[in-house]
């Protein structure tokens, strides 16, 4: 029995999906930074100190999941390199989701106000 072609047989090599899942993490807290000090220039410019520690606390959250994830990624790369099994994290996944998302949701409350006054 003959197993079907992989469409990108490329990508299945061992290693290169910590480096994915490790550089999708970086990319949420990156622009987790982002957003959180464009929230908090538009708040301290626009008298809204609430709206620029929001800012702040985000832009302390992404870079506490910045620093996670290349703690995480060391962890967990050396049993991956010696025949280990993938690695998932859903607790922290979830956690990010729900960060980002109120985070969002806060950040479109704030362009709709500043839009409209």
């Amino acid at each position: 029995m003959s197993q079907k072609p992989r469409l990108a047989p490329e990508l299945d090599k061992p290693g290169l999906q910590p480096e994915r899942n490790a550089l999708a993490w970086e990319r949420t807290a990156i622009s987790m930074l982002l957003l959180g000090v464009l929230l908090a220039r538009a708040g301290s410019k626009g008298g809204h100190w609430e709206i620029a520690l929001a800012g702040l606390a985000q832009t302390v959250v992404g870079s506490a999941v910045l620093i996670w994830a290349g703690f995480n990624y060391r962890r967990l790369h050396g049993p991956i390199e010696h025949g280990g099994d993938g690695v998932v994290h859903p607790g922290a996944a979830r956690a990010v989701g729900w960060i980002t998302i109120v985070f969002t949701a806060v950040s479109l409350a704030v362009a709709i106000d500043m839009i409209l006054t």
